[in-house]
């Protein structure tokens, strides 16, 4: 059995691999030998991470589709499969956010976001279900959060459409573990990056706000998160499944921290 070291021969897609954590997944999964779908709805990023994969001597296919398009997916699916031959793992990370009070969203607003994150994650599960059922053998990943069971402001949308995803992984696990595809979630915490920075702590206040609320007393990073992920990837959790792996510092667990006068106990 190999373990989460090596992903020769395997073929993965992830979705949202033009930019942040779904490129890094992106380029973990090739430095580690798998063949890497590329899927997000523009080109000019995949096309990036694609040279940053060559550059590492990996392998990868692009894959411009709009994981909302049932049609679209499933051809994008199948052609991956055409030219690759299976299809092992797929890890859902293409998400859409925004905060806004649940009374100022949109219908446009809603739709949008739960169309990517459960939408479109479940339109790729299936596609990807087609062959890896057959194969008997798969590994899916949602990538979730936290504010999905904790409830978070601003965040009504979004939040729904996490839980789906966790809902979705716990009824696939039961429908597809016989049939030996593991269907999992993985919930990152607060990860420092230049991203994060610019939208969830523009200034010292704020991020010294957030922190006050993990227990590890730091940030995540991104090597943390993938490699979490190339866990639930790997034959090494292939008893693993219907399960959120949550790697946060404690963050969701900590609820009550700012409501004594010191946190420190």
């Amino acid at each position: 059995m190999k373990g989460f070291d090596s992903f020769e021969g395997k073929v993965a897609v992830v979705t949202g691999a033009g930019t942040g954590l779904g490129r890094v997944f992106a380029l973990r999964l090739a430095e580690l030998g798998a063949t890497v779908g590329l899927v997000g709805r523009r080109s000019e990023p995949l096309e990036e991470t694609a040279a940053l994969i060559s550059e590492i001597k990996g392998r990868s296919v692009v894959m411009p589709l709009d994981i909302r398009d049932y049609d679209a997916v499933e051809k994008g699916f199948d052609d991956l499969v055409e030219k690759t031959g299976r299809l092992d793992i797929l890890i859902n990370n293409a998400a859409g956010n925004f905060i806004a009070r649940a009374e100022d969203i949109t219908a446009n607003g809603w739709t949008a976001v739960v169309g990517i994150v459960l939408n479109g994650s479940f339109f790729c599960a299936r596609a990807a279900s087609r062959h890896m059922l057959p194969q008997r053998s798969g590994k899916i990943v949602n990538v979730t959060a936290s504010y999905a069971w904790v409830g978070g402001p601003g965040t009504v949308h979004s939040a729904s459409a996490k839980a789906g995803l966790i809902a979705m992984a716990k009824t696939l696990a039961v429908e597809w573990g016989g049939r030996n595809v593991q269907v999992n979630c993985l919930c990152p915490g607060f990860v420092d990056t230049e991203q994060s920075r610019e939208k969830l702590w523009p200034g010292d206040e704020a991020r010294q706000h957030l922190m006050d609320r993990i227990p590890a007393g730091r940030f995540g990073t991104l090597e943390e998160t993938v490699e979490a992920g190339m866990y639930l990837c790997s034959d090494a959790a292939s008893y693993m499944t219907g399960e959120v792996l949550t790697i946060d510092g404690a963050e969701w667990l900590n609820k009550g921290a700012l409501l004594l006068p010191d946190a420190t106990l």
